[in-house]
């Protein structure tokens, strides 16, 4: 099918399943693709512009969904569940496979595609070896493909991991963290967590569509009760 000069913007969810998720924050995870149906389905407009795939990610990461139109009425959303460990590695792995691959095929099919977003959502610290995990992510984000990457910590997923996963982390279209506050329900703070995603879901297709670029964050003012957002500049 020809799509000469259609423009896309690809979305990632990359969800923990280790043991830890297990029970009400598993729950609110698997909330997260219906709700995101439900946001394109009230703003129609945006399927032409958006495609999503979900990966999640244990000992190992495995793709849950391939990138997708997510209106497409043969569609079956994937029910995730726990595993294993936490191997970040694993998941910036294969998240780097998919994002050159898909995109590929993309501009293959004739479209014109914007700089992916990734999602990332995670409970506790990774269960690799540092240099292990550091060294996937460094690729990913020195990949030509490079996403725009939006770490989500919630329980006990670390604050100076999480901000290290910021990117870009300079510039003018740097992005953020977001992090459940301390004493805060965490399966409230991944239903937050999706609130702020399908926020950004609609503000970046819809400027996309008038002709802008780029993913946008809602404002800080807009957040979920119980969430912080750092910027990296909070690292430094």
């Amino acid at each position: 099918m020809e799509h000469s000069g259609a423009k896309l913007l690809p979305f990632y969810l990359v969800v923990d399943v280790s043991l830890s998720m297990q029970g009400s924050k598993l729950d609110e995870a698997n909330k997260i693709m219906p709700a995101i149906v439900d946001a394109l389905s009230e703003n129609p407009i945006l399927s032409d512009k958006v495609r999503f795939g979900l990966i999640d990610f244990s000992d190992d990461a495995q793709v849950r969904l391939p990138l997708c139109d997510l209106l497409d009425p043969n569609l079956t959303l994937p029910s995730l569940s726990v595993r294993g460990g936490t191997s970040y590695a694993a998941a910036f792995q294969t998240l780097q496979r998919e994002i050159d691959a898909n995109v590929a095929q993309l501009k293959a099919d004739q479209y014109v595609v914007h700089r992916p977003a990734v999602w990332f959502i995670s409970d506790g610290e990774p269960t690799d070896h540092g240099p292990v995990w550091r060294a996937a992510f460094d690729q990913l984000r020195n990949a030509k493909i490079y996403p725009n990457f939006i770490p989500c910590g919630v329980d006990q997923a670390d604050l100076k991991v999480m901000g290290s996963l910021i990117h870009p982390a300079t510039g003018a279209k740097k992005m953020a963290l977001y992090m459940m506050e301390k004493g805060h329900d965490p399966a409230k703070a991944i239903t937050g967590m999706a609130e702020i995603l399908i926020s950004s879901m609609i503000q970046s297709g819809y400027s996309l569509a008038s002709g802008s670029t780029g993913t946008i964050l809602p404002p800080k003012s807009s957040l979920p009760a119980g969430i912080k957002q750092y910027d990296p500049d909070d690292f430094v």
